[in-house]
């Protein structure tokens, strides 16, 4: 079994478990009453029915498994508030950098909720390994498709 952390938000860590409760109250059970009223319809070596019904049952199972390992692995990213905490990129940061003046704001999140178009990075993709430990001031170089970027950290919070 893979023992490796799922770093999680409290917000990501409740969308989940909603995730798993809809899973498990509403589409599992829908699924199965499908599969039940395919296989009443006679035939099932040519019931495209049936089989769409099993594939999607099959979907949802293996959703749910990994779900459940998700929530059991589950590190909750500490929510840090106050000047102290700000100084050091960890993961939970929201950071700002600039790049050739223009400034970008990022969350450091883990790999489970990152989102480019929410600006949410994960702290295993180039950026944000780069950014992690370091503090305002402070230039990290990223090698990107497009050549090396250097950002500046203009702020932690």
């Amino acid at each position: 079994m893979n023992a490796k952390k799922i770093y999680l938000t409290k917000e990501g860590l409740e969308e989940l478990k909603k995730e798993f409760k809809e899973l498990i109250n509403v589409k599992r059970p829908d699924i199965l009453a499908r599969v039940s009223q395919a296989r009443s319809m006679g035939d099932l070596s040519e019931n495209a029915e049936y089989v769409a019904a099993r594939e999607e049952l099959s979907f949802i199972d293996g959703r749910i498994d990994e779900i459940e390992e998700l929530i059991k692995q589950a590190v909750l990213i500490a929510e840090t508030h106050g000047k102290s905490s700000g100084s050091v990129v960890k993961i939970g940061s929201t950071v700002t950098v600039s790049i050739k003046g223009k400034k970008e704001i990022f969350t450091v999140v883990g790999e489970w909720e990152a989102d480019p178009d929410e600006k949410k990075i994960s702290h295993e993709s180039p950026l944000g390994k780069a950014l992690l430990g370091k503090k305002v001031g402070e230039k990290v170089e990223v090698e990107a498709p497009a050549g090396k970027v250097i950002y500046t950290i203009a702020s932690v919070s």
